[in-house]
């Protein structure tokens, strides 16, 4: 009987021994996620206010009333969030590191930078799409033009003469902008941010004329009349702004774009912790109290695969990227 438990005992040495390297990733996974106590950290790659953070924020409250524990968002700012991306890119692929983030720094920043290092297609590993919010064309009430019809007019008769204000170049405000000039013809001069709610906060104090914002970060402003809404982005008018009208009902063909967000993992990171993580994601996002933020943000709910946002990323890497050639758009040093 000894010698038979010590046959077996050396048997299950060998299997262990053998599967060493995927126990052990098995094992750290499982240490981060459920009993190292050690809160999960969100990256977000601009300042608080904007609409990753928005929405990172949201996200993360409701994943920490689940089994992941405690769920945090560390913001890390600069260049239209490479700084962040690469920091996911560069951390344990054990599940304890995550990222919020948009077609702005997966599909648009790799291919302004000229330094950038950072290819999402290559670095990250898709978890789920967690929502989507159409952009809004807003201006300073004081501003003279009413309606996009005048601001158009208005823009054509000084070439250059308009400011407008963005989180960044690259960033996803900044882009939908580029493509309004670039089918509308018009010429206006850039003023850039770092993050969507300074640039904000300067729209608001009249500092800057004009920007396309997230709907989600800037719905409440509109609804008091702090900021006026010239046109949406989207296919269908927001349901959280049902009186502005799209740029597509202006005329302005070709300018459909909303602003995606995906939490995405180190591409190292084990299937099974995606899986698991995946899981909380989507328990997360069918709560209803989650669904009613994020429905008052005029933000949709879109859960997903992993497989999904993984394909989702190559693809807009794609199609920003035709964008920005056509567009004219100049890289950055």
């Amino acid at each position: 009987m000894a010698s038979l438990s010590r046959r077996r005992l050396l048997g299950q040495a060998t299997l262990i021994a053998a599967a060493g390297p995927a126990l052990a990733q098995a094992a750290l996974a499982q240490a981060s996620l459920i009993q190292s106590g050690r809160p999960i950290r969100i990256l977000v790659g601009f300042a608080a206010g904007g609409g990753n953070d928005v929405i990172a924020r949201i996200v993360a409250q409701k994943l920490s009333e689940g089994a992941l524990g405690p769920v945090l968002v560390d913001n890390r700012t600069g260049a239209s969030g490479l700084i962040a991306a690469d920091m996911l890119a560069k951390a344990p692929p054990d599940g304890s590191t995550l990222m919020v983030a948009a077609q702005t720094t997966y599909a648009v920043a790799p291919v302004l930078y000229k330094s950038a290092t950072f290819d999402a297609r290559r670095d990250v590993a898709g978890v789920s799409l967690l929502g989507a919010s159409p952009l809004v064309l807003i201006a300073n009430p004081t501003f003279a033009a009413k309606t996009l019809a005048e601001l158009i007019d208005m823009a054509k008769a000084r070439p250059g003469a308009l400011n407008y204000a963005s989180g960044g170049v690259g960033t996803t405000p900044y882009m939908a902008a580029e493509l309004f000039l670039f089918n509308t013809g018009l010429r206006m001069t850039h003023v850039s941010y770092r993050g969507e709610a300074p640039a904000i906060a300067d729209l608001l104090a009249g500092q800057v004329p004009l920007m396309f914002a997230d709907v989600s970060v800037v719905t409440a402003q509109v609804r008091s009349g702090a900021l006026r809404a010239l046109a949406v982005t989207s296919p269908k008018r927001a349901p959280g702004l049902p009186d502005v009208p799209t740029l597509a009902e202006s005329g302005i063909a070709g300018s459909d774009v909303e602003t995606w967000f995906g939490l995405t993992a180190p591409a190292a990171t084990p299937r099974d912790v995606v899986q698991r993580l995946n899981a909380e994601v989507l328990r997360a996002l069918a709560t209803p109290d989650l669904k009613q933020r994020f429905a008052e943000l005029s933000l949709s709910v879109t859960p997903s695969s992993p497989e999904e946002l993984d394909a989702l990323i190559k693809s807009e890497a794609v199609r920003w990227s035709d964008v920005i050639q056509k567009a004219g758009i100049r890289s950055i040093e």
